[in-house]
């Protein structure tokens, strides 16, 4: 990950983990790390209503900021420009943790005081050699100009971005989300949060277990994450079976569909959002 990605492996495993033990779980409040960290999007995107608001309890008069309003409002128009944006995101916070710059949320702050990097030399190692080809392989070797160097490094780190963003995204995105006081049990709370990934709309299935890697059996890698990927399609089987017998939801979509919902979703959120904004502030 470190070399060939350039994302810091203490970064991940801390993320992650914290992302398999609470999926689609929201913080308690604005400022607390005890939910799902990948739908830890405010204030750019907001997967429910209560998290939409969340913010508020940020400001001493109690109100949605104009940015907030105006990324809300819009977030099923914006969430496409802002995946491109992910992998940069990442990219930093692995260099942050990796050198010691920074953690990326409370969480990670609290382990990395506790126990540090657990292989420091190889992650920062690994991370340097990434960088070293990243800028050789971007200039062309010291052939590109300035300007055509960056807009090679931003094509590629932008368009990578939005196709892992768009694998993960479709895993979770749109599904139910919680509150921690809510939550069902374990095994409702990872079938229920989350979505397999088929053929359809022309995408066969061999294209979608190769850009899925495995992770078109969200449900069952969350099920059961130590499974290597080789065994998910014969674990799905049997999941889905169990899941019909004790009447737990277990859904699937295509590549298209799923983006729509994830989409629907983002404005069923919107407009929820400004409804009841209006309601409680009506001179708006």
């Amino acid at each position: 990950g470190d070399l060939m990605q350039g994302y810091s492996m203490q970064w991940w495993k801390n993320k992650h983990n914290g992302h398999h033990a609470v999926p689609n779980l929201h913080n308690s409040t604005a400022v607390s790390q005890d939910g799902d960290p990948d739908i830890d999007t405010m204030p750019l995107l907001a997967w429910s209503l209560k998290q939409a608001q969340s913010f508020r309890e940020l400001r001493a008069d109690g109100k949605d900021s104009p940015f907030v309003k105006f990324m809300i409002r819009w977030q099923a128009f914006t969430y496409f420009p802002i995946l491109l944006l992910a992998r940069l995101s990442w990219l930093n916070e692995s260099f942050k943790t990796a050198y010691g710059l920074g953690a990326s949320s409370e969480n990670a702050k609290l382990e990395m005081q506790r126990k540090g990097l657990q292989y420091p030399l190889l992650e920062r190692a690994g991370i340097a050699m990434h960088w070293a080809w990243v800028v050789a392989l971007s200039s062309g070797f010291g052939r590109f100009s300035i300007g055509y160097s960056l807009m090679y490094f931003l094509t590629a780190t932008c368009s990578c971005g939005l196709f892992l963003a768009l694998v993960f995204g479709l895993g979770h995105n749109g599904m139910a989300t919680y509150d921690a006081t809510t939550r069902p049990d374990f095994w409702k709370l990872q079938v229920t949060t989350t979505r397999n990934i088929i053929g359809g709309h022309g995408f066969p299935q061999f294209f979608v277990d190769w850009l899925c890697g495995g992770l078109q059996y969200q449900v069952d890698h969350h099920l059961f994450p130590m499974m290597p990927r080789h065994n998910l399609a014969k674990c799905h089987t049997l999941v889905e079976s169990f899941c019909k017998e004790w009447g737990v939801e277990y859904h699937e979509a295509d590549l298209v569909v799923g983006t729509v919902e994830v989409l629907q979703h983002l404005q069923k959120v919107s407009d929820d959002f400004i409804v009841d904004m209006i309601k409680e502030f009506p001179a708006m």
